[in-house]
C-alpha cells in the first residue's frame, strides 16, 4: 500500500510542545495582525480581471470567497494550534493521511506560493511602469520590455515583462545572502496599505463621478458562467481568493493568544469580515466612478482575463480608460476621476508593499521545499545551507528562477488561477485532516476547537471544491497535471529514500534550526 506511511503524531508534538510561547495577544491584536496579513496583493492587482469576470458582481464575488475563508480558517487554526511546527498542511497530513498524500500537498504548496509570487511580482511591475516611470520621469517601457506574450492590457507585440522578472530576482538575492524583513517596516507599510485603501473608499464614494447607473447590469456574466469558464460571480470570486490568502497566518498565531477558544474566532472572522467589507466597498468605489463593465465577446461572453482577445481590445482607444484594461487599477481610477496625486501615492505605497508581499511568499515556498527534502523526499542537497549566509542557498535560487521566468511570460490574473488552485488543494485536505484528528484523537490537547466541525468541516470540503470547479480550465487542469508530476517523481526518487520509510522520524521545526529524530521498530516499506 502506497497510503501507509503515517508520520507519528508523538514525535510531531514532541518538538511543538519544546516552545515555550508566551499567551499575550487578545482579540483585538488578532483581529487587527490579521487585516494586516489579508489586505495586500490581491486588491492592488486583481480588481481588474474580477471585473473582466464578473463586472459590477464583483461585490458579490468578494462575499463568496470571504465566506470560504472564514469556514477554512476555522479548520486551519485548530490544527495548527495543536501542531505549532514548520510544514503547515504538508506537515498536518503527513500526521494523519500518510506519507503520499502529504507529498501532494507539499507539491501542491510549492507550486501555491511560486506562482503567486509570480503574481505578485506582474503586479508589482504594473504599478512601477504605471506610476514611477510613467507619471513620475514621463518614461515608457516598449510593449516588449513591459509585458508577456499575453499580458492583461498591454498591447500586442509584448514579449517580456522586465520589471517583474528583475523584481522577482532581486528578492530571491536578498533571501539567499540572509537578508530579513524588519517587523518596524512592515508594520508601517501595513499602515500604508491601509491609509491608501481608506483614501480611495473616501474619494470615490464621496465623488462626482459616482452614478449608480454603472451598477447597471449587476451581473452582466450572471453568478455561474459554467465549468471551467472562470467568468461570473463565482469566476471571479474563484480569482480573488487570492486576495484573501494570508489569513493563515492568523491561525498560526494560535498558540500565542489568550484565551484561544474565544479570540481566535473573533480574531479569524472578525479580520476576514472586515476585509471583505473593504474589499466591497473598493470595488463599489472603482465601478461606481468609472464603470466596471466586462468587455464583451461577439458570442456576449466577456473575454477571458488575461487573454490575447482581451489585450487587442484593451489596445483599443475607446476601451484604454476602462478599469478591466489596467495593470494598476485603483492607481488609474482615482487619475481617471481627477485624483492623480493622491492616485501616484496609491501607486506608489504598491510599489513599496509589493516587494515584501514576494520575500514572505518565496521564503514560504522555500520552508516548505526545505522540510521535504529533509525529509528525504526530495534530493537533501536541496536542503544545504550556506556556510556564510547560513540561509538554504540552493533551493531558493531555483525557486526564484522559476518565478522569475514565470513572471515575465504569464499574466496576472492566470497566475493567481493557478496559485489558487494549489491553496484550495491544501485547505481541503486541511479540513479533511482536521476531521480526521478529532476521530482518531479525541482526547489530544487543543488549545482551539472548531465550534460545530460536524458543519464547518464538510462545508470547507465543499467549498473549497465550489471555487475550484469555478476557475477556468486551463488553471484548474495544471493542479492534476503538477500533482501527477510529483506522482512519478516521489514513487521514482521520494519514496525510496524517504527517512519515515528508512525507519527515521525527523520533525523540522525551522529552516536552520531544531530536529526530533526518533527511530521506528520496524521500518515501513
Amino acid at each position: 500500500m502506497f497510503l501507509d506511511r503515517i508520520k507519528p503524531l508523538d514525535a510531531i508534538l514532541a518538538t511543538a510542545q519544546k516552545k515555550s510561547l508566551h499567551r499575550s495577544l487578545g482579540a483585538v491584536q488578532l483581529t487587527l495582525f490579521g487585516i494586516g496579513c489579508i489586505i495586500g496583493t490581491g486588491i492592488f492587482v486583481l480588481t481588474s480581471a474580477g471585473a473582466q469576470k464578473a463586472g459590477p458582481g464583483l461585490m458579490l464575488a468578494f462575499v463568496i470567497a470571504g465566506a470560504v475563508c472564514i469556514v477554512a480558517a476555522l479548520c486551519y487554526a485548530e490544527i495548527a494550534a495543536m501542531i505549532p511546527v514548520a510544514g503547515s498542511a504538508y506537515t498536518y497530513s503527513y500526521a494523519t493521511m500518510g506519507e503520499f498524500l502529504a507529498w501532494t500537498v507539499g507539491w501542491a504548496l510549492v507550486l501555491e506560493y511560486a506562482i503567486a509570487a509570480s503574481a505578485v511580482s506582474v503586479g508589482w511591475s504594473g504599478y512601477f511602469t504605471g506610476t514611477i516611470l510613467n507619471e513620475f520621469f514621463g518614461f515608457s517601457l516598449p510593449a516588449w520590455l513591459s509585458a508577456g506574450p499575453l499580458a492583461l492590457g498591454g498591447a500586442e507585440g509584448g514579449l517580456i515583462n522586465l520589471p517583474a522578472l528583475v523584481i522577482a530576482l532581486l528578492v530571491t538575492w536578498l533571501l539567499m545572502i540572509g537578508t530579513t524583513e524588519s517587523a518596524r517596516v512592515n508594520a508601517v507599510l501595513v499602515a500604508i496599505k491601509i491609509t491608501a485603501l481608506t483614501a480611495f473608499i473616501g474619494l470615490t464614494l464621496t465623488s462626482a463621478y459616482f452614478d449608480p447607473d454603472k451598477f447597471n447590469p449587476f451581473l452582466p456574466a450572471g453568478i455561474f458562467g459554467g465549468f471551467g469558464s472562470g467568468i461570473g460571480a463565482v469566476g471571479a470570486a474563484a480569482t480573488i481568493f487570492f486576495a484573501y490568502v494570508g489569513f493563515d497566518a492568523v491561525s498560526t498565531a494560535a498558540e500565542e493568544t489568550k484565551n484561544p477558544q474565544r479570540n481566535v474566532p473573533i480574531g479569524l472572522v472578525g479580520s476576514l469580515l472586515i476585509c471583505t467589507i473593504f474589499y466591497i466597498l473598493v470595488a463599489a468605489g472603482a465601478v461606481g466612478t468609472i464603470g466596471g463593465q466586462p468587455i464583451m465577446g461577439p458570442n456576449g461572453i466577456p473575454f477571458p482575463a488575461g487573454s490575447e482577445e482581451l489585450a487587442r481590445q484593451c489596445a483599443m482607444p475607446e476601451y484604454a480608460g476602462q478599469l478591466v484594461c489596467s495593470n494598476e487599477a485603483l492607481a488609474h481610477v482615482l487619475r481617471q476621476i481627477g485624483f492623480s496625486g493622491v492616485g501616484n501615492m496609491l501607486g506608489i505605497a504598491a510599489f513599496l508593499a509589493l516587494p515584501s508581499v514576494i520575500l514572505i511568499l518565496l521564503f514560504g515556498q522555500t520552508r516548505i521545499f526545505f522540510v521535504m527534502a529533509r525529509d528525504g523526499l526530495l534530493p537533501e542537497k536541496l536542503a544545504a545551507v550556506h556556510p556564510k549566509w547560513k540561509t538554504p542557498y540552493i533551493v531558493t535560487a531555483i525557486t526564484g528562477v522559476v518565478v522569475a521566468i514565470a513572471a515575465a511570460f504569464l499574466p496576472v490574473g492566470a497566475l493567481a488561477d493557478i496559485a489558487n488552485a494549489g491553496t484550495l488543494y491544501a485547505f481541503f485536505m486541511v479540513a479533511i485532516a482536521v476531521m480526521l484528528l478529532r476521530s482518531r484523537e479525541p482526547n489530544r490537547e487543543r488549545p482551539f476547537r472548531v465550534p460545530g466541525l460536524i458543519i464547518v468541516g464538510p462545508l470547507t470540503i465543499a467549498g473549497c471544491l465550489f471555487l475550484f470547479f469555478n476557475l477556468p480550465f486551463d488553471a484548474m487542469i495544471v493542479l492534476p497535471v503538477w500533482t501527477a508530476i510529483g506522482a512519478v517523481f516521489y514513487f521514482a526518487y521520494g519514496r525510496g529514500r524517504s527517512h519515515l520509510g528508512r525507519g527515521i522520524v525527523e520533525v523540522v521545526d525551522d529552516v536552520a534550526g531544531h530536529e526530533t529524530m526518533l527511530p521506528i521498530d520496524e521500518p515501513k516499506n
